[in-house]
C-alpha cells in the first residue's frame, strides 16, 4: 500500500473526529473489522489506529477497544486545559480569601517603609538570604517539621521550580524515578522534558502498594521516588507512620532518594512526621506558598540533605539566579506577622465547608476525598468513559480533569478530578449536582 493511501485513512478518521461526526466516547471498529471494511491488511489497519493514538485523537485500551477522545478539551500539555472564561473551571486549585488584596497592599506599604528596600535592587544569594531562610525554618517548625537548619534550605520560585532544581541537580537523563500510579502532572512534565523514566508504583486506598513497590525495586535500578505522603494529589490519602518507615527502609536498602512534595500538607493539621524528619539524609522536601497563600506569589523552598544543597544552589543560579526579593520579603513578612498561619486556618475551615457540600450533593455516586482537601476524585461506573463525561459537562460550561493527566504510566482508570476552590459555595453546589446528573445519565445510556 502506498504512503498516500495509508495516510488517507488517518486523515479521513481525523477529519471525522474533529468535525464531531465521530463523537467523544465513540468506540471504533476493531482493527480486524476496520481492515475488512476497507479491504486493507490487518497490519495497515493497526498502523492507522496507532497513528491516531499518537495524534491524541483516540485511546486504545487492551481488552476494551479503541475510543474517540474529546479533542476540544485535550490539554495542550499535561497540565493545561482548554477552558473558556464562561466556564466553571474545576481543573485548578487557587483559593483566595477576600481580604488578601488588602493584606497585600499593607505588606507592600510595610516593605516600602522599611530600611531594607534598597536590597531588592541587587543580586541576592542564590539560595536566599540567611535570615529569610531562618524564617522559613521557623515556619516549618510551626508545622511540626522541626530541627531544620537554615543552611539546608534553598528559596525557590515556587514548588514546581523546586522540583526542577532537584531533578536537574541530582538526577541525569535516563535515570529511573518511581511515582505513584496517579501522580502530579507537573512532575510528569518535568520528567519528560529532562528524559527521566518514570515507573509506576501501584496504589491502594491508603497509599502505595508496598509489596509491589518492593518488587519494583528488585526489578529496576530506581534512583528516586516522588511522593506526596501528606494529602496526596489527586487521591487525598495521608500515609500512616508504619508505611512511611517502610518506604524509608526501601529507599535505604536500594539507595534511592526520596522527593517529598508537601504542597497540600498544610491542610492536614496535625500531620504525621515527614520523610524529611524521619530520614533527612536521603530526603528532598519541597513546598511552596501558592496553595496556602496565593498562586501569584511564586515562592517556595527546597529542604535538602546538607551535602546536596550545593547542587540545588547551582541549578538556581543557572535558572533564575535568585527568587525575586520582593515576593520573598512579602512571604517572610506574612510568616512573621502570623498572616500565613491565619490563612492556613481559614483555608482548612473552607475545605471542610466545601467537603460538607460534596457529601450533601454527591449522594448517588462514589467518590474519594480527604475531609480537608480542595479536590475530590470520582471513579466512574463501569461503562462510563471520562471523555464522554467531560464532553457532556462542557455543554453545561463545567471543566474538569480526567485521570489521563495524572497517570504515572500508559494506563489509567476512567475517573475525573474535581477541584473545589475556584467558585462560590452556591456555584459549587450547582456544579456538583450537574456532575452527578451527567454521570447518572451516562450510566443509563
Amino acid at each position: 500500500m502506498t504512503q498516500a493511501r495509508y495516510k488517507s485513512y488517518v486523515d479521513d478518521l481525523a477529519n471525522r473526529i474533529h468535525s464531531g461526526e465521530l463523537a467523544p466516547g465513540t468506540r471504533l471498529p476493531t482493527h480486524r473489522a476496520f481492515a475488512k471494511q476497507n479491504g486493507i491488511s490487518l497490519v495497515t489497519a493497526s498502523r492507522v489506529y496507532n497513528e491516531l493514538i499518537k495524534q491524541g485523537l483516540v485511546s486504545g485500551e487492551t481488552g476494551r477497544g479503541t475510543f474517540v477522545r474529546d479533542v476540544s478539551l485535550l490539554p495542550t500539555s499535561s497540565i493545561e486545559h482548554d477552558v473558556v472564561p464562561t466556564m466553571l473551571d474545576l481543573n485548578y486549585i487557587y483559593p483566595v480569601e477576600n481580604e488578601q488584596t488588602q493584606r497585600l497592599r499593607e505588606a507592600l506599604r510595610h516593605l516600602s517603609s522599611g530600611g531594607d528596600i534598597e536590597g531588592f535592587l541587587h543580586y541576592l544569594p542564590h539560595v536566599g538570604r540567611r535570615h529569610e531562610r531562618a524564617i522559613f525554618a521557623n515556619y516549618l517548625a510551626q508545622r511540626g517539621i522541626k530541627q531544620i537548619d537554615p543552611d539546608q534550605i534553598a528559596i525557590v520560585g515556587g514548588a514546581q521550580h523546586g522540583l526542577a532544581t532537584i531533578v536537574l541537580g541530582i538526577f541525569s537523563p535516563g535515570d529511573v524515578i518511581a511515582v505513584d500510579a496517579l501522580t502530579y502532572p507537573g512532575f510528569k512534565a518535568l520528567a519528560k522534558i529532562y528524559h527521566i523514566e518514570l515507573v509506576v508504583v501501584p496504589v491502594t486506598a491508603t497509599g502505595p502498594d508496598m509489596v509491589a513497590f518492593a518488587r519494583l525495586c528488585q526489578q529496576r535500578n530506581i534512583r528516586g521516588y516522588y511522593a506526596m505522603p501528606t494529602l496526596h494529589n489527586p487521591l487525598g490519602w495521608v500515609i500512616d507512620l508504619p508505611t512511611r518507615h517502610a518506604i524509608i527502609q526501601l529507599a535505604k536498602q536500594y539507595s534511592f532518594w526520596l522527593i517529598e512534595d508537601g504542597s497540600y500538607a498544610y491542610l492536614q493539621h496535625p500531620a504525621p512526621p515527614t520523610f524529611a524528619q524521619l530520614a533527612p539524609d536521603i530526603t528532598f522536601y519541597v513546598t511552596g506558598f501558592s496553595k496556602n497563600v496565593a498562586t501569584g506569589l511564586r515562592v517556595g523552598m527546597v529542604v535538602a540533605p546538607k551535602q546536596q544543597i550545593s547542587e540545588i544552589e547551582r541549578i538556581i543560579r543557572i535558572t533564575t539566579w535568585n527568587t525575586p526579593a520582593i515576593t520573598t520579603a512579602i512571604v517572610c513578612h506574612w510568616i512573621e506577622s502570623g498572616e500565613v498561619a491565619k490563612l492556613e486556618r481559614k483555608k482548612r475551615r473552607d475545605t471542610k465547608a466545601r467537603q460538607n457540600i460534596v457529601r450533601e450533593v454527591l449522594n448517588q455516586i462514589d467518590y474519594i476525598a480527604h475531609q480537608y482537601s480542595y479536590f475530590i476524585w470520582i471513579p466512574l461506573p463501569e461503562g462510563v468513559r471520562a471523555e464522554a463525561l467531560v464532553s457532556r459537562l462542557k455543554q453545561v460550561n463545567i471543566a474538569v480533569s480526567t485521570a489521563e493527566s495524572y497517570a504515572g504510566g500508559a494506563s489509567y482508570p476512567q475517573a475525573i478530578r474535581v477541584a473545589l476552590s475556584s467558585i462560590s459555595y452556591e456555584q459549587l453546589r450547582v456544579a456538583l449536582a450537574q456532575i452527578q446528573a451527567a454521570v447518572l445519565y451516562l450510566v443509563d445510556l
